[in-house]
């Protein structure tokens, strides 16, 4: 059962708020519809969905985003730094200082962050 195989996405979308509209299984395929608060949030579920082998035939997902503000929302964990971010969802570590600059309401210096922190990453 496809609902079985993808359940670990179907979580996902849970801890991230994605709202799932329908996910059914039909003609083989499992589709999904929803919306996501952000692009980020996207962006993980797709990454989540491609950990799965035989996805390509198997899943049919439209998830739209809502909010295109910003990139989207991202928690602190140990061991991160604002360029190890910004390479990781900006594609560039140079870009930390876009990351620091649009959160200067919460972080007063680039080099401390703090595990838990949830800050915005800008678009890229």
């Amino acid at each position: 059962m496809l609902k079985d195989k993808y359940q670990s996405v179907t979580d996902l979308a849970s801890k991230l708020g994605v709202k799932l509209d329908s996910i059914a299984e039909e003609g083989g395929k499992l589709k999904m519809k929803g919306l996501a608060t952000y692009q980020l949030d996207k962006e993980l579920m797709w990454d989540q969905i491609k950990t799965i082998g035989g996805w390509e035939n198997e899943v049919a997902a439209d998830i739209r985003v809502e909010k295109t503000d910003i990139f989207g929302v991202y928690t602190i964990k140990s061991g991160d730094t604002l360029s190890k971010i910004a390479k990781a969802h900006l594609g560039d570590a140079n870009k930390y200082m876009s990351i620091f600059n649009i959160n200067k309401d919460t972080l007063k210096n680039p080099d401390l962050i703090k595990p838990g922190q949830q800050i915005k990453i800008p678009n890229p």
